[in-house]
């Protein structure tokens, strides 16, 4: 699903059928796939394992908003306590082996020191094709790590490899971004109401 296919003179125009697009997307998603990977995640936070998140450019400031909301948000007024690392976020280590080996290794190398068997690794790409992506997949199997992937453009080899995968049809970059950062919040959100304190009078999002 490619956008846009022509020129748009008005940005009313435009807005409408990215909006329409994005709309169509989301929901088209496997929603059965969906609730198989907060399950997981459940699973992971009560065994008091970690979540692993990773991605390049665009997908790795939605990494690093990931820890934000379920290592906080989450947790604010409930009963869970998740761990969460983004591999995207410590710019020293990923330059430091970036230079020192290959910028495909920069989250498969982390993962081999921080990950453990019953940890989950969530990736996050729009093409689903990134070599450091497919990388770090592999490494999680080795070591016995479950793997989620959220991907556009069809999904690439990442959706093929992952034990879980959300696909998006959509080829334009601001669609699929846009659409990753929403599965973000309905994981985040749905986990906080799920298990909200039941002191808390109101729920407040």
């Amino acid at each position: 699903m490619k956008f846009p296919t022509k020129k748009y003179s008005s940005i009313k125009e435009f807005s409408l059928d990215y909006i329409r697009l994005r709309y169509d997307d989301i929901s088209k998603i496997n929603f059965n796939i969906l609730e198989k990977i907060i399950k997981l995640l459940e699973v992971t936070i009560k065994s008091g394992n970690t979540l692993f998140v990773c991605g390049n450019g665009g997908s790795s400031a939605i990494s690093n908003h990931f820890v934000a909301d379920y290592l906080k948000y989450a947790r604010t007024n409930t009963t869970i306590k998740p761990k969460i690392i983004s591999l995207s976020n410590n710019l020293e280590t990923i330059t430091a082996i970036s230079n020192d080996f290959n910028f495909i290794d920069v989250f498969s190398y982390q993962l081999e020191s921080l990950g453990k068997k019953g940890d989950v690794l969530l990736t996050i790409s729009s093409s689903g094709t990134s070599k450091n992506i497919l990388k770090v997949l592999a490494t999680a199997k080795k070591q016995k790590i479950k793997t989620i992937s959220f991907s556009g453009f069809g999904g690439g080899k990442a959706h093929k490899i992952a034990d879980y995968g959300i696909a998006l049809k959509s080829r334009n970059y601001g669609i699929v971004e846009d659409l990753h950062h929403t599965l973000m919040h309905f994981i985040c959100q749905f986990l906080r109401q799920k298990y909200l304190n039941k002191k808390i009078s109101k729920i407040s999002f």
